[in-house]
């Protein structure tokens, strides 16, 4: 009887042992150097895309023939850097928080960052689509407004990186090769 109680504690302090250090593992980030290179491997193909719709719409905005095809274009593209903005969030966060001092702060900072941007394209696509197109100039001065609020939202979701003091990821954003 005393073995065998002797043999279920050793179990299960095997188990825990085992239990803690997983758990310990999983609470574990990437490093400066790593995390620095997820988050540029994320942000690329983001930046690609926003800058592809961005074209996109300059020529579809010159060559539509209605303000109602105007609109539509608008608003397709305007989701789509919605979702895109989405995208780049959840592979950001994906990423986890940097081990380094502060890191789920810069991480979070990061990700609400893209978040509010995110945000920013869908609220602007949402207004675009409720614009009239009965008369023109109306509909191109509602655009217009539509477009300098997401230019204010957009500069104002900007990171911050004078709060994110890090030194260690200063330096990994600067050598790693992902964010050249």
């Amino acid at each position: 009887m005393r073995a065998r109680r002797l043999l279920l504690i050793l179990v299960l302090t095997a188990v825990l042992t085992a239990v803690v250090g997983a758990v310990a593992s999983c609470a574990e980030g990437p490093g400066a150097q790593s995390w620095a290179a997820s988050v540029c491997e994320a942000l690329a193909p983001w930046r690609a895309e926003i800058g592809a719709l961005t074209g996109r719409a300059d020529e579809q905005m010159a060559a539509a023939t209605t303000p109602a095809a105007a609109r539509e274009n608008l608003v397709r593209l305007l989701e789509a850097a919605s979702r895109a903005s989405e995208t780049a969030r959840e592979r950001v966060a994906a990423a986890g928080a940097p081990l380094v001092d502060g890191g789920p702060a810069v991480a979070a900072e990061v990700t609400a960052s893209l978040a509010a941007v995110r945000d920013a394209y869908g609220r602007a696509g949402a207004a675009v689509g409720e614009l009239p197109t009965a008369d023109a100039d109306t509909f191109y001065a509602g655009v217009a407004a539509v477009l300098s609020t997401l230019e204010e939202e957009y500069a104002a979701s900007a990171l911050d990186t004078t709060t994110l003091d890090s030194p260690e990821l200063v330096r990994a954003f600067d050598e790693v090769p992902q964010c050249h």
